[in-house]
């Protein structure tokens, strides 16, 4: 009895799952740019070693911390422990900054394929108002409770994965093979790399509702291998379709998955894509909502944030932190596709970054930390696998440079965020300390 009220209660192994599915991948949509960058034979590559320098650590980062420390708030929780509460702060502002750039580009690939339905979705400012849409009936979404993502999340997976499910199945009975696998005559490696860690990030975001996951020491580890297993034979399988198909790899650009189904099966599965594609936007949007509205509550349960952010409805959704991310998330549609992922990267990258910090530091000063899933090889590998990852975010940071967003250079706003993050640290620290005294003085006092 009391297993099945849990079940009810919290989220369980498949929908959460499946949720970061979304939170990670929703599908191929994502990949036509690195198509158009690398080509076919390089975006193979990249698809293959992306996830074991990139992906790969992350997950085993995020199955041994969320087992060890199933606290809400995830990584937030794990650095502050690690590392103290200017740290944690840190790391919390980082995800938040992040996430402003982020989801911007879950609205920009649900309007890049409503317009293939509704040529007026994209036009004058419709794309923008169609955005709102979008994020507040995922906010509203998300107040029903974790449990109601999830399970919205199986069905969402179900109806966008369908069309490629075909299209993969008749582009396999295609006989004739293009020359499209070819090597693309000027591949910027660099430039797809960056497409692909995209592609394969968020694996610690399903970490912040482990408050409300059941059994959380078992069903991360679990959640993790199932969903990595499905993003990775995903993009594989669809790009060895297109490729078997002889589509061009030069054409490809955000959208374009929509013409690769009508040139495969024809207009029916053309509009069967274009509405896996809205799916794409709904659900990851609606997904990540979930996880980045535990931080702003987990900081204000730790006086790092003010603290009506740690209200919540009765099934546990903090539903003022809910409201006022989605309004920030508002204020950046708009942003092309590109140079939102240039600044996701950059900003989560650095987050990223502390995480495995707090994984090696964690190790040395809770040795005997219960760890129900622990990465064999002592410290030494925690130390090796923080490597390659750190490695690819200081690359992202050295290719993207000199690319600009509006008068600014990503970069040089990135830094700027980054180093906006302990001054917000120590304002809200003094704002804190100031709380608590005026709570302190008996009434009539004041």
């Amino acid at each position: 009895m009391k297993n099945a009220l849990a079940s009810r209660t919290r989220i369980t192994t498949l929908p959460l799952m499946m949720a970061t599915f979304f939170m990670v991948s929703g599908g191929p949509f994502g990949l036509e740019e690195l198509f158009a960058k690398a080509g076919y034979r390089a975006s193979f590559a990249i698809l293959v070693l992306t996830p074991l320098l990139w992906s790969l650590p992350t997950a085993l980062l995020v199955a041994e911390l969320s087992s060890a420390i199933p606290a809400e708030g995830g990584y937030y929780v794990w650095v502050r422990r690690a590392m103290g509460r200017f740290w944690g702060f840190q790391e919390a502002w980082l995800s938040l900054a992040s996430s402003i750039f982020d989801m911007a580009i879950y609205p920009v690939l649900f309007v890049s394929y409503l317009s293939r339905l509704w040529p007026r979705a994209g036009q004058g400012a419709n794309g923008i108002w169609i955005g709102v849409l979008l994020i507040a009936i995922c906010a509203l979404w998300n107040l029903r409770g974790a449990v109601s993502v999830g399970r919205g999340s199986e069905w969402l997976g179900v109806l966008l994965l369908s069309p490629f499910a075909v299209m993969v199945v008749v582009a396999v009975r295609h006989t004739t093979r293009g020359a499209v696998i070819a090597t693309h005559p000027a591949p910027d490696l660099l430039g797809g790399l960056t497409i692909a860690m995209w592609n394969y990030m968020g694996w610690d975001n399903a970490s912040t509702i482990a408050g409300e996951v059941d059994q959380p020491q078992r069903t991360y580890p679990r959640m993790i291998a199932g969903a990595m297993a499905i993003v990775i034979a995903l993009y594989l399988v669809c790009l060895g379709a297109v490729a078997h198909f002889g589509i061009p790899a030069s054409g490809w650009e955000t959208g374009s998955w929509a013409d690769a189904a009508s040139a495969i099966a024809g207009h029916g599965l053309e509009v069967c894509v274009a509405l896996s594609g809205m799916i794409c936007g709904l659900g990851m949007f609606n997904a990540l909502t979930m996880t980045f509205t535990r931080l702003p509550y987990a900081m204000a349960k730790d006086g790092l944030a003010p603290r009506i952010f740690a209200r919540t409805l009765a099934n546990g959704v903090p539903w003022l932190s809910v409201l006022v991310c989605a309004a920030a998330w508002m204020l950046s549609l708009g942003l092309s596709f590109a140079r939102l992922v240039l600044l996701d990267i950059l900003l989560w990258g650095s987050s990223l970054v502390l995480e495995f910090l707090a994984l090696i530091i964690l190790r040395f000063r809770e040795p005997d930390l219960p760890r129900p899933f622990r990465i064999p090889g002592g410290v030494a590998a925690c130390i090796a696998l923080a490597v390659p990852p750190t490695a690819l975010v200081i690359a992202d940071f050295v290719r993207n440079r000199g690319e600009n967003l509006g008068r600014f250079s990503s970069l040089d706003l990135g830094l700027a965020l980054i180093a906006a993050g302990p001054v917000a640290y120590f304002v809200m620290r003094a704002a804190s300390k100031t709380s608590r005294t005026i709570e302190a003085v008996p009434e009539g006092e004041v």
